[in-house]
């Protein structure tokens, strides 16, 4: 698509590229009222537990894993979807098939406006 505001989910090289730790990196898609990101996990990746003041959801695309939130652990799955609350500590482990997860923040992360490594900053 040749429009600066359609993008495709499967498309490497559109977004901001952000590698959040080993085995799990995303593109970033800001808007001004909230922001998308296309995580991509490989199989077993974990990322670390971290919270930010922005609300999250996540939409499980592909794949299975352990979300880890609030000091509990849920088992997700592929149509799966969850909230975070602004300031719930929160973290993720893919499962052995890896995982595509769909995050949504509101506000924008500025943090994620910029390429970038690791989950905050």
């Amino acid at each position: 698509m040749a429009d600066e505001n359609f993008f495709n989910l499967d498309d490497m090289a559109q977004g901001i590229h952000r590698v959040l730790c080993e085995g799990i990196e995303t593109r970033i898609f800001p808007g001004e009222q909230a922001m998308l990101s296309v995580v991509r996990a490989a199989p077993h990746a974990k990322g670390s537990v971290h919270s930010h003041p922005q609300e999250q959801w996540g939409v499980m695309l592909e794949g299975t894993g352990i979300r880890t939130q609030g000091g509990k652990e849920f088992p997700v799955k592929k149509g799966d979807f969850w909230c975070s609350p602004g300031g719930v500590e929160h973290g993720f482990t893919a499962g052995p098939e890896g995982a595509v997860i769909l995050d949504i923040f509101s506000p924008p992360r500025d943090e994620y406006r910029k390429a970038g490594k690791g989950f905050s900053g």
